[in-house]
């Protein structure tokens, strides 16, 4: 498979998802976030520890926050320009010191239509957030850091976790936590 999210070391085939108890087992760090400000700046927070090659995989609710927290992930990198959601054009890539891939892949169904996307960047010189990308994008990299963003039913409290995989990424969550 040849395309710009497929590299050297990158396994093909999918990935048998975890169950809840695996995920709780796994989990790293979470966040109480009351405002939209609020995850804007864990954002920034998770933006202080990302590097090129970083996959990051969002998952919530419509309206959760994904795009609000990878605004505040543009922002700590120092992108330029705004930070908008994907959803209509499926992938953006935002240029700055360290670009930011950003996916929205709702409408996608496979590997291989993320992998067709044309984008004007390698993710490995990039970090790539994918809004709904679980049980679709997880191996694109061996390690990557998966998001849930959980919203409360009777407020605008959204709670974060950080679900490590691979690598350092624990170590990582941990250094997200303590720069609170």
């Amino acid at each position: 498979m040849a395309g710009p999210l497929h590299g050297p070391g990158r396994p093909a085939g999918p990935r048998v998802p975890l169950t809840e108890q695996q995920r709780d087992a796994l989990s790293g760090p979470s966040f109480a976030v009351p405002t939209a400000a609020d995850m804007h700046a864990l954002g920034r927070r998770i933006a202080g520890v990302l590097r090129a090659g970083d996959l990051l995989v969002l998952t919530g609710p419509l309206g959760a926050g994904k795009t609000a927290l990878v605004q505040g992930i543009g922002a700590g990198l120092q992108v330029r320009g705004t930070v908008v959601s994907p959803t209509f054009v499926i992938a953006r890539v935002h240029r700055g010191p360290l670009p930011l891939v950003h996916v929205d892949a709702y409408r996608l169904g496979s590997l291989d239509e993320v992998d067709d996307l044309d984008l004007d960047v390698d993710t490995a010189d990039a970090v790539t957030a994918v809004e709904w990308g679980a049980g679709l994008v997880e191996q694109l990299a061996d390690a990557r850091l998966e998001i849930a963003i959980a919203r409360a039913e009777d407020s605008e409290q959204r709670t974060v976790r950080l679900f490590p995989h691979g690598a350092d990424w624990a170590g990582r969550a941990a250094r997200i936590a303590q720069l609170g």
